[in-house]
């Protein structure tokens, strides 16, 4: 009885086969078909491979979101070259909240030679290259994400000459953390000297000869520093063609949380609008000669966070480019098939042309069946 049991079992189980076996005696080859079937192969070898790829790729993805961190410092991260001594000028900080911050809490002056030697030059070309490109193709930005921390450091390379010539310049360089509100970074003729209504420069005693804000601009970030990251200021030189010229940058800051699969930074990033004048009072240009660097923080913070394909869809996506190229090869060889068989088969001349038939006329013919002789008797 359990033996019956399990055949009828078995029975129904082979009746609902989905995939019934042809015999081999009943399998017919051709040339078409394995042509076909080569071709089928190759095209899914490469985009199989092609898939793998894209599985083995991964991209960035970008949220936006209010900020709403409003208590912490934003850190300033410079590294400016202007070409005047040192003593002659000051840096420092005036926020929105008539909040000023001196240079002298974070910065350091070095005095330096203005000109580049060939290798720095070469380096701050280069350097020039790279932040246009990223600029013109945001796709190049995705890509720095993903090295940043294995990148080489945007820090010009110390001069390979000796010094032939006294220095000329000063370098400003180092960090400051200000109030995360509106603000003003700017260098100027003096050193800063507190004011109740503000602050201000003590440049009465310096003459207008010496006024020459040329400047060169290594390094300009917000947040902490990341390297292999390139931004709009790097590599920025601006040569002054007046004693009495101001050069002005309009920041907006993004702040950028970064997620990768290797690390995760607060950054910021920011777009950057240039203008430079020359001060003529007479003619209506007034101002203060200097470089300033005026940044607003936007409302919105980025979150930056490198996606990568599931194994799973990866899988579904492998199978979709098996199954729908065997079905799709089957049905166009099926279909070239038939209609050359239609074409040049079927139609040919006296394909169709029925066979002559003997026309019965209702008589009989003249040749009779031989008989027997076991009949006669």
């Amino acid at each position: 009885m359990r033996r019956l049991n399990k055949k009828k079992a078995l029975n129904l189980v082979k009746e609902l086969d989905a995939f019934p076996k042809v015999p081999e005696s009943y399998i017919e080859t051709s040339t078409s078909g394995g042509t076909v079937s080569i071709i089928a192969f190759t095209t899914i070898a490469l985009l199989s491979t092609m898939e793998f790829f894209v599985y083995c790729d991964t991209w960035m993805k970008y949220d936006y979101e209010v900020d709403k961190d409003f208590a912490s410092k934003l850190r300033i991260n410079l590294d400016i070259t202007v070409s005047m001594k040192c003593h002659y000028i000051g840096a420092d900080v005036l926020d929105l909240a008539e909040t000023m911050v001196a240079a002298s809490e974070g910065l350091k002056y070095e005095p330096t030679i203005f000109e580049l030697s060939p290798l720095q030059r070469m380096w701050q070309r280069t350097l020039q290259k790279i932040r246009r490109k990223v600029q013109e193709e945001h796709s190049l930005q995705d890509l720095l994400f993903k090295s940043a921390f294995k990148g080489s450091p945007t820090v010009l390379p110390p001069r390979e000459d000796r010094l032939s010539h006294p220095h000329d310049a000063c370098r400003i360089h180092g960090h400051l953390y200000v109030n995360k509100v509106a603000g003003n970074f700017h260098i100027t003729v003096g050193k800063a000297i507190p004011h109740p209504r503000g602050h201000a420069h003590m440049a009465a005693l310096i003459s207008h000869d010496v006024y020459n804000f040329s400047h060169r601009i290594d390094h300009y970030s917000f947040g902490e520093p990341i390297p292999g990251l390139i931004n709009p200021l790097d590599g920025t030189e601006k040569i002054a063609i007046d004693h009495n010229q101001m050069f002005q940058y309009f920041i907006t800051i993004v702040p950028t949380k970064l997620n990768t699969y290797k690390f995760s930074a607060d950054t910021h990033q920011y777009s950057v609008t240039e203008r430079e004048r020359v001060i003529n009072h007479a003619a209506g240009s007034h101002g203060v000669s200097g470089i300033f660097i005026k940044y607003d923080i936007s409302s919105l913070t980025v979150t930056v966070t490198e996606q990568h394909m599931p194994l799973g869809q990866f899988l579904v996506r492998l199978c979709g480019i098996i199954g729908g190229i065997f079905s799709t090869t089957g049905m166009l060889h099926g279909l070239v098939g038939f209609l050359v068989d239609v074409i040049c088969c079927r139609f040919k001349l006296g394909a169709y042309k029925p066979k002559s038939m003997p026309e019965l006329d209702g008589h009989m013919n003249n040749h009779s069946l031989p008989i027997s002789d076991d009949f006669d008797h």
